[in-house]
């Protein structure tokens, strides 16, 4: 088991002297022509830049994403954001037993509950055709790699068990929505909600790190799992072909525009749900997370984040025991 100090904990002129997980690696040229080694690094908490100004001709061949590395160097500041400044890089020892499992981050929720919240959702569905159409899906085979795969290769729910804790957020979202509009077919709704996102067991590759497979690029989670339902209905006795088409139809419009990469925006009640649901879990998981590991120095304010067109701001708000936000950092 690896033991080292986390890098989300380090700060300016904080030593590094760890094992890390190469994410990007490139060689790059300075304004004076002058080659380097730009490494992306990281570990279970955080992902730092560094550069490698001399002699990486001999291990820089030798690295690609999902490579561990020994890096010695200082934590140092540039245009606000840490990086790391290399001293020396090599390559681990057999005796150093480390894997890059040691280096995936991990949901923060457990596992096992959360495997067990996900089936009594499921069982909690009441329409048979819908119920069995899960069952079909969530073998236990795949649900192994549904419980296991990232909800995302960087931006939300990027890390281990992150597509499960996604989706029961999703859950959670949509059943409320189901209480405040009892128009809406639960079932219908939270079926969309477990199957949504499916794809992304074949999407994403995550043993040494997180990209995106052939399969991936070139159908795409949204499609995968749509020929899944179509599949797996087919199985299935007499299942209605309007039922069938509204459940695609969930999965197709769930990233709500045609911008965004929905093949149709939502056109049922059902299927606006589902989008805004996914929104808001994806949205308040990768600001949280963005706030967490971007914020410059002692500042309050990240960096400023490309995805979102903007800088973070953390208000640092606490609650105090009885559940009131803490007056005095308003006075």
């Amino acid at each position: 088991m690896l033991t080292q100090t986390d890098l989300n904990t380090l700060k300016k002129d904080d030593r590094v002297d760890h094992f890390l997980l190469v994410r990007k690696c490139e060689t790059k040229t300075t304004r004076q022509n002058k080659p380097y080694l730009n490494l992306e690094l990281g570990d279970r908490s955080a992902l730092l830049n560094a550069n490698v100004w001399d002699r990486f001709e001999d291990i820089s061949p030798k690295l690609s994403p999902g490579i561990i590395v020994k890096i010695t160097g200082t934590i140092e500041e540039f245009q606000g954001s840490l990086q790391i400044k290399v001293s020396s890089i090599s390559l681990p020892k057999r005796s150093d037993k480390v894997s890059p499992e040691d280096f995936l981050p991990r949901s923060k929720r457990d596992i096992e509950e959360m495997s067990q919240e996900f089936f009594k959702r499921m069982d909690s569905i009441t329409d048979g055709n819908i119920k069995s159409l899960l069952k079909l899906i969530f073998t236990e085979e795949n649900f192994e790699k549904f419980s296991r795969a990232p909800a995302g290769k960087s931006w939300h729910h990027a890390y281990i068990h992150g597509l499960i804790e996604h989706t029961l957020e999703i859950i959670r979202i949509c059943d409320l929505m189901c209480d405040i509009h009892p128009e809406i077919n639960r079932d219908v709704l939270i079926a969309g909600a477990m199957l949504h996102d499916f794809g992304k067991t074949e999407e994403l590759r995550y043993d040494s790190t997180f990209d995106y497979t052939d399969k991936g690029k070139l159908i795409g989670h949204i499609v995968i799992t749509a020929m899944l339902i179509e599949e797996k209905s087919r199985q299935i006795n007499n299942f209605p072909v309007d039922l069938k088409e509204c459940l695609i139809h969930l999965v197709l419009s769930h990233q709500g525009k045609l911008e965004y990469a929905s093949p149709v925006v939502p056109k049922t009640v059902e299927a606006i749900a589902l989008y805004l649901a996914d929104e808001l879990s994806a949205k308040v998981n990768a600001y949280k997370n963005a706030i967490a590991n971007e914020l410059k120095g002692d500042s309050n304010w990240t960096k400023f984040i490309s995805i979102v067109s903007t800088d973070l701001y953390s208000a640092n708000l606490k609650r105090s025991e009885d559940g009131d936000m803490n007056k005095s950092l308003f006075d």
